[in-house]
């Protein structure tokens, strides 16, 4: 189900220079075990490992929409050195300048990577340090093995050799295409377009494509939306108007697809809604990935016509449907949902708010806004949407 109340994260990409590609080709890996199990917590939509760095333990995103990258105070911990430094840019389009350096050795259970090249950054910006994270193993890592990825078992397993994972039952297989830090780029057709979507499991949402792409004569129903719906690594992008539709087909790889859900925004990319109907295998030997579907989920939009970020704390409408008579309108700040007070939180209580929304079980909520220095109340339902 496509939740529109919470923002979708998307973490970032990086503008990439010569001399930055052959960083990204750095390292080497050791396994103890022909195939290794590897821990995951799959939590808010979200892939997490337990990596162990001189001697601590931190906690990464399985991220392979992201090169590998290490937290400001694991860098000044180790005392790193700086390789060079280069900008990177977000999901959102937003810059900043950021440090290069090499990482001797990380362990992932008993897995070794050596003498990784990693991006250093705070982690504790905008709504990103709710989810505690030290780090993230990117695709520039991933590259060096063979990966198995099951979301609903929590699981993944690793090798050197792709003939220990038995591809029988992966019907759907799928071409790449890498960037410089060996992101995955497949090939959607969606709208009669070939489209190029990064295969992100930084993603938390579904699919998402460019607003370029988005063609209203070829789609049925749609939803208009205005706003702000995701947030990268640098913060959130500026409130822009877009669009949610069902694509008839979509073609990706050899399969093809009845009634996608989709959303437009400033990046094109497919993410762990998707993913998590399926046992998927990553291979940056032959660009390849194969997928095998464990269920069966048709999309659909439920929402109550809104979403939110908090902001220092407080909750404030980021995103809405432009429907006829929805009372919420952007930038109101939510003081309560349902009696539950959101208006005097601290940071740990925003981030649990943030992360485990106070409405998402509900079909009708009553919700209590401050705009213009008036205090309204509202009853809203949830509706189905695109159906």
């Amino acid at each position: 189900m496509q939740k529109i109340s919470q923002l979708f994260l998307i973490f970032f990409t990086i503008l990439i220079s010569a001399q930055g590609k052959r960083f990204f080709e750095d390292g080497e890996v050791q396994l103890k075990n022909p195939v290794e199990k590897v821990n995951l917590t799959y939590a808010s939509d979200l892939p997490f490992v337990k990596v162990n760095i001189n001697g601590k333990i931190y906690n990464f995103l399985f991220d392979s929409g992201a090169p590998t990258v290490i937290s400001n105070t694991i860098y000044s911990e180790l005392n790193l050195e700086k390789k060079h430094k280069s900008k990177v840019k977000n999901s959102q389009k937003n810059k900043q300048e950021q440090i290069f350096t090499q990482l001797p050795e990380m362990t992932v259970d008993n897995v070794i990577f050596k003498n990784i090249g990693v991006v250093v950054m705070d982690f504790n910006s905008s709504e990103l340090g709710c989810f505690k994270i030290d780090g993230i193993l990117g695709a520039n890592q991933m590259a060096k093995l063979f990966w198995r990825i099951n979301y609903s078992e929590n699981s993944i397993e690793t090798t050197k050799d792709l003939a220990n994972f038995d591809l029988k039952d992966y019907e759907t297989v799928i071409p790449f295409e890498t960037k410089a830090q060996k992101t995955p780029t497949v090939i959607a057709t969606i709208l009669n377009k070939k489209i190029d979507l990064t295969f992100d499991t930084g993603f938390t949402g579904r699919l998402k494509i460019t607003d370029s792409n988005y063609d209203p004569k070829k789609v049925k129903q749609t939803v208009e939306t205005y706003g702000t719906n995701s947030v990268g690594a640098f913060g959130a992008g500026k409130p822009v108007s877009g669009y949610i539709f069902i694509a008839d087909e979509m073609v990706l790889g050899n399969k093809t697809f009845q009634n996608e859900l989709v959303m437009t925004g400033s990046s094109s990319l497919i993410g762990n809604e998707f993913f998590k109907d399926f046992i998927f295998i990553m291979d940056w030997k032959n660009n390849k990935i194969y997928m095998k579907r464990i269920k069966n989920n048709p999309p659909k939009l439920e929402s109550f016509g809104f979403g939110y970020r908090f902001v220092d704390a407080k909750p404030l409408v980021a995103f809405v449907f432009k429907e006829n008579g929805l009372p919420i309108h952007i930038g109101d700040s939510i003081l309560s949902i349902n009696t539950v007070d959101l208006d005097h939180l601290n940071e740990e209580s925003a981030c649990n708010y943030m992360i485990n929304r106070v409405e998402k079980d509900y079909k009708t909520i009553e919700i209590k806004v401050k705009r213009d220095g008036k205090i309204l109340d509202f009853k809203l339902d949830k509706s189905e949407y695109l159906k």
